[in-house]
């Protein structure tokens, strides 16, 4: 059995149309769904490129979930994120 994690870009809307879209694969046996940090987690006998075509196939944006992806989250959650967006400009 293989897990995969992916980043999907969705609203809570999307989560109906992601699952339609993975119940059409055969092999999958659990789809677990964390809408605020926008990670899905399959575990099934797939090859995780199906998955991922499957999903794209329904119009959504999807990559397979990666370290960075989790450095970004935690890195904005903490707060720190937004003192680098928060750049002062002197034009006076």
């Amino acid at each position: 059995m293989e897990t995969v994690e992916l980043k999907v870009d969705m609203v809570a809307i999307h989560e109906k149309r992601l699952r339609r879209c993975l119940s059409k694969l055969k092999g999958i046996e659990k789809v677990e769904v964390e809408g605020r940090t926008e990670k899905v987690v399959v575990s099934g006998y797939v090859n995780k490129n199906r998955i991922l075509r499957a999903i794209r196939r329904g119009r959504m944006k999807a990559d397979f979930w990666s370290a960075q992806t989790e450095i970004l989250l935690n890195a904005y959650a903490s707060g720190s994120f937004e003192s680098f967006s928060r750049i002062h400009y002197s034009f006076f």
